[in-house]
């Protein structure tokens, strides 16, 4: 039986193990996949120790993202674009790094919620490493402007510089903007935090995407008070799961289902 498995630290609350052994199921691919709780200071050996006992691929959670990237010997374009991995391939000496965010919140988008994003006005809040690992599958859909706000403008105009054809600025940058298409990004939703004021923001027919998922935050009450339509972020979390299950086997699992049992549990 093939060996997977995710790692970070925390890793006791993720579905990855439960969503992969649905698409195993679902395309009847002997495997298995375990979730492994790596120490802070430990993630190298952690991987060493499972390909040396035969492991394929691994995923990775936070805070191990970058350490990834550093370690992977070959890396997808849009990898290099997150500065980020989230997928390892092992073969032989070979460390493939992929990053399957951006995909993951791009097919959620368009086929799961059924909302173009080509012609489409984006703000992206945030310019940490959530925000940089969905730019470049964002722009491949050829949206009208992506643009990105950030508590810290100096980042957020960093960050933008890198990918041509964004912008970039601090959230009161934003003026009286509105945009059809609002991701948040940022670490709020997981701290439980609040964003500045940013109903404005929401033109008439938005969606409001909020990375988080489980948690009533501050973004999803400041959508619902506009009246925007509002999505949160289990849909991606299925999707950029899916893209690994992809480069590991070259088959490409059913999401619907498996995005359905996740919701009614």
């Amino acid at each position: 039986m093939d060996s997977y498995a995710v790692v970070g630290n925390p890793i006791g609350h993720s579905k990855s193990p439960r969503i992969h052994a649905l698409f195993a199921a679902q395309t009847a691919q002997d495997m298995s996949y375990e979730a492994i709780l790596a120490p802070l200071d430990g993630f190298v050996a952690t991987v060493r120790a499972f390909v040396e006992a035969g492991g394929l691929g691994m995923n990775v959670t936070v805070p191990f993202k970058e350490e990834a990237f550093r370690l992977a010997t070959t890396l997808t374009e849009r990898a290099r674009a997150a500065g980020a991995v989230n997928t390892l391939k092992f073969s032989g000496n070979d460390i493939f790094g992929d990053n399957t965010d951006g995909a993951g919140l791009v097919r959620d988008i368009a086929d799961n919620l059924g909302r173009a994003i080509t012609g489409q006005r984006i703000l992206l809040l945030g310019a940490g490493g959530a925000a940089r690992g969905v730019i470049l599958p964002l722009l491949a859909e050829k949206p009208a402007s992506l643009s990105i706000a950030n508590r810290t403008a100096d980042k957020a105009r960093a960050l933008a510089a890198t990918f041509p054809g964004c912008a970039g600025g601090g959230f009161e940058e934003i003026g009286e903007r509105a945009f059809d298409i609002v991701i948040n990004a940022t670490s709020a939703g997981l701290a439980g935090g609040v964003l500045p004021r940013l109903t404005f923001a929401f033109a008439p027919g938005c969606l409001a995407y909020e990375m988080v998922y489980g948690k009533d935050t501050d973004f999803l009450r400041q959508a619902a008070e506009a009246a925007v339509t509002t999505a949160d972020g289990l849909g991606m979390l299925v999707e950029q799961a899916a893209e690994a299950f992809f480069v590991w086997r070259g088959v490409r699992p059913e999401t619907a289902p498996v995005l359905k049992e996740l919701r009614q549990a």
